[in-house]
């Protein structure tokens, strides 16, 4: 029963946009009359599960839940209506409009798209609002992608500034330097150093090459999340849920430590000291030729208390429209990776290799 009220739910979030979408092509398509023939949700490949014609436009729900689409007089759009381009154009049609008002009816749908999106941020914000971590919340800072270790970072690191700026959320460093073109970043070491530290201009495509895109994120303990059944520490007996804190007899506190030691330990036989529902106990467990266990780690989530920030009425629209334009720039900015041998191969195709 779950499983269908989510189908439902889903059914009909994705028939709200579409109409919505629709609806984007409709309105200019009527204001600079232009004839619109069908109006429909899902396609209605043979016949339609409902359809009613008012006016001149027939509105319908196909049975083939894969969009909808309006089809307007004069253009050839879904429909593939081919043979109304072999009559003389009509003053209603498409065809016969200036090129301006065809841009209006063709990009309609995309418009009412971002315009409904920068609502629905509007109204998560005034509703929820958001959550944000600083360096207050991370008292022990930073676990640092190894990618960024020759720049100078540091495991522990706590990030103060991203080019000029202070982030609010400082996880927020991750797409401000992967999308946003920043190069410049401020770090406090754990020994209280301040630093600031220049990026290359590539630092993007390096992380992208490198799985790196989230390079800074809050320190976590070693508790397995998930385990490779095919590996050692699945055979030595270890548990998800299990809490790793020492390396023959010296403590590890946080993964990136652990990490590192085991790295030290390739193809050896090492005795692991951990927890299990608050009792100590330790297994003697052989890494791989990568110094690897075989297990996942649980990460940062639930450790820190995030800082919450509630948004007035208007506070919820600039935000909302903010936070829309920058993720429609962030969406924008990805499209670069699609060009490289790495984004190629992963959308396959003849551009693969």
């Amino acid at each position: 029963m779950e499983f269908f009220i989510k189908a439902s739910q889903l059914i009909l979030s994705l028939s709200i946009l579409i109409v919505l979408h629709e609806f984007g092509h409709y309105l200019p398509a009527r204001w600079f009359k232009t004839r619109v023939e069908k109006f429909y949700l899902f396609f209605d490949y043979k016949f339609s599960l409902f359809k009613k014609k008012i006016g001149e436009t027939e509105w319908g729900i196909g049975w083939i839940p894969l969009g909808g689409y309006v089809k307007i007089a004069g253009m050839i759009d879904e429909s593939m209506d081919t043979e109304q381009m072999k009559k003389d154009p009509q003053p209603w049609e498409f065809r016969t409009k200036p090129a301006w008002q065809r841009l209006i009816i063709m990009i309609g749908g995309v418009v009412v798209n971002l315009i409904v999106g920068i609502l629905i941020y509007m109204m998560v914000l005034l509703v929820w609002g958001e959550d944000y971590l600083t360096n207050e919340d991370l008292p022990h800072g930073m676990m640092v992608d190894e990618t960024f270790e020759q720049y100078g970072f540091r495991n522990g690191d706590k990030v103060l500034k991203v080019g000029e700026e202070t982030p609010m959320d400082v996880t927020d460093v991750n797409v401000m330097l992967f999308l946003r073109d920043y190069r410049q970043i401020t770090v406090e070491h754990e020994d209280g150093v301040i630093e600031e530290i220049g990026l290359p201009e590539d630092i993007d495509y390096k992380m992208f090459k490198d799985d790196a895109v989230q390079a800074f994120i809050p320190r976590f303990y070693t508790v397995i999340n998930m385990m490779d059944t095919t590996m050692s520490a699945h055979e030595a007996g270890f548990e998800v849920g299990d809490s790793l804190v020492s390396i023959n007899g010296t403590e590890y506190e946080f993964y990136d430590q652990f990490k590192k030691e085991l790295k030290t330990h390739k193809e050896e036989e090492i005795q692991i000291g951990f927890y299990r529902e608050g009792a100590y106990q330790e297994l003697a467990v052989k890494t791989d030729t990568a110094g690897r266990l075989g297990f996942g780690p649980r990460g940062p989530a639930g450790l820190y208390d995030y800082r919450h920030k509630d948004y007035s009425f208007g506070e919820s629209i600039s935000g909302g429209f903010s936070l829309g334009m920058t993720t429609l720039s962030d969406y924008i900015a990805q499209l670069k990776f699609l060009f490289t041998s790495k984004g190629a191969s992963s959308i396959g195709g003849f551009g693969a290799f």
